[in-house]
């Protein structure tokens, strides 16, 4: 089941229907199947607090994914920053939408055992990401 939440923040997630969909069918693509799937939307203070608390990061970021996967099933906790995703869609000269949509992604990606933590690892991530984006945007 996928979820959608909101702390500390006001925040209005459109299109939930269309996304579940997306989302469902982006981690059987995957060949796993969809578990139970938090998004949590906050601020920028309040993803950096969790940063520092859980990870021992003091700096701000725009997601973090906390995996809770068992065998072939994808669960977790997908912490987003509305903050740094409106920043970073003026950065990268995207739409909001585009911007958010990205940044769900990857914290589904990570999900399903894609990691960025090398060169080779961010260009497999970029390219899924743009793969599954061209799926939402149709």
């Amino acid at each position: 089941m996928i979820r959608f939440f909101v702390e500390n923040i006001s925040f209005d997630l459109k299109s939930k229907r269309k996304i579940k969909y997306w989302i469902t069918n982006t981690v059987e693509s995957e060949n796993k199947k969809i578990g139970d799937v938090n998004f949590i939307f906050c601020s920028d203070e309040y993803l950096l607090d969790i940063n520092k608390k859980y990870l021992g990061h003091d700096y701000f970021t725009d997601v973090i994914t906390f995996d809770f996967c068992t065998d072939n099933n994808v669960s977790g906790d997908i912490f987003i920053s509305v903050d740094s995703v409106r920043s970073n869609s003026l950065k990268y000269k995207q739409s909001f939408v585009n911007e958010l949509y990205r940044v769900m992604i990857h914290g589904i990606l990570h999900l399903c055992s894609y990691g960025d933590s090398t060169e080779s690892e961010i260009a497999l991530m970029r390219l899924k990401e743009n793969i599954y984006l061209k799926k939402i945007m149709i």
